[in-house]
C-alpha cells in the first residue's frame, strides 16, 4: 500500500504577518508548526501502513524552512518527506496548490490512497483535498472519521455527517480528508527523530513538476485578496436602568432611532 500525505507548514496563530504588497501570508522566517488536522492524516497513514504493508510519503509545499515540518513527520514514523519549493509557487490560492500538489503526486508514480487533513488552520477552506481528487481525476471521500477496511483497490470509510456518518465504498487510488476524531496522533521516537536528523529532503521545483506554468502560484490563482483591514472596534453598549417598564421604553424607543421598529 502505497500512501502519500499531503500536509501544509502553517504560522502560529500569534505569528502571523502579511505581505503588504501582495496582501498574502509571510511564510519565509515565521514561526511555523504542521497543521494539526494535518497530523491526524499522518497517523492514519502511518497506521495503514502498520496494518497493510508498503510506505508513507509526507508531501509538502512552501518555503525552504517547510523542510523542517517533513523532518518532524518522519520522527513520527513517517517513510520520507518532499518538498514543492520554488518562487514560482509563491501566492498560490487553493486551486493553483491543488495543481501543484497533483503535478508531484503524478510524479512520484504508483499510489493507493491520499490522504489530508481536512482544512488548514490559516485558511479553513478544506478546498485542497477535493481539488486533488478532481485533477488526478479519482474518487474522494471527506471528513472520515473511520477507515473501516482497507486493502487493493477497495476502502470502505465512514464519513461524519452533521447527525450520524454515512458508509462510503470506493475503488483505489483515491483521495479522503480526515477529521481528529480518527485518531490520536503519536508522539515523535527518539529513533524516529534520529532517523529525521539524517535523512535526505528532496526538493522539486516547477521544472521537476512539469505542467502548465501558468497554472502555478499567483499567475495559478484565479481568486487573489484586493485588500486587508482591521475592522473598526464595536462602541461600548448602553444599560438601561429602571424598572422593567421604563426599560421596555426605553429600548423600544432606540429602535425606533435606529428604524429597526
Amino acid at each position: 500500500m502505497n500512501i502519500i500525505v499531503c500536509i501544509k507548514q502553517v504560522p502560529e496563530t500569534t505569528e502571523i504577518r502579511i505581505n503588504s504588497e501582495t496582501n498574502t501570508l509571510v511564510r519565509e522566517g515565521v514561526p511555523s508548526i504542521i497543521n494539526p488536522f494535518d497530523t491526524y492524516a499522518l497517523e492514519e497513514g502511518i497506521r495503514i501502513r502498520e496494518r497493510c504493508g508498503g510506505s508513507v510519503t509526507a508531501l509538502t509545499m512552501g518555503p525552504p524552512q517547510a523542510e523542517q515540518a517533513l523532518r518532524e513527520t518522519i520522527g513520527m514514523g513517517i517513510d520520507e518527506g518532499i518538498l514543492l519549493s520554488d518562487r514560482a509557487f509563491a501566492g498560490a490560492d487553493t486551486l493553483a496548490t491543488s495543481y501543484t500538489l497533483s503535478r508531484a503526486i503524478k510524479q512520484m508514480g504508483k499510489f493507493d490512497l491520499v490522504i489530508c487533513g481536512k482544512q488548514a488552520t490559516d485558511g479553513d477552506t478544506a478546498q485542497v483535498g477535493p481539488g486533488i481528487a478532481e485533477m488526478l481525476n479519482i474518487p474522494f471521500i471527506a471528513y472520515v472519521r473511520k477507515i473501516e477496511e482497507i486493502r487493493d483497490n477497495y476502502i470502505r470509510a465512514e464519513r461524519m455527517m452533521e447527525e450520524g456518518y454515512d458508509v462510503i465504498e470506493m475503488s483505489l487510488p483515491s483521495v479522503i480528508t480526515v477529521v481528529k476524531e480518527i485518531n490520536e496522533p503519536r508522539l515523535p521516537s527518539l529513533r524516529g527523530m534520529l532517523k529525521a536528523k539524517k535523512a535526505d529532503i528532496p526538493v522539486w521545483d516547477v521544472e521537476k513538476l512539469g505542467g502548465d506554468t501558468a497554472k502555478f502560484g499567483l499567475n495559478g490563482s484565479p481568486t487573489q485578496v484586493i485588500r486587508i483591514f482591521t475592522p473598526q472596534p464595536r462602541a461600548g453598549g448602553e444599560i438601561l436602568e429602571g424598572t422593567l417598564e421604563e426599560k421596555a421604553s426605553k429600548l423600544i424607543a432606540e429602535l425606533r432611532k435606529t428604524k429597526l421598529m
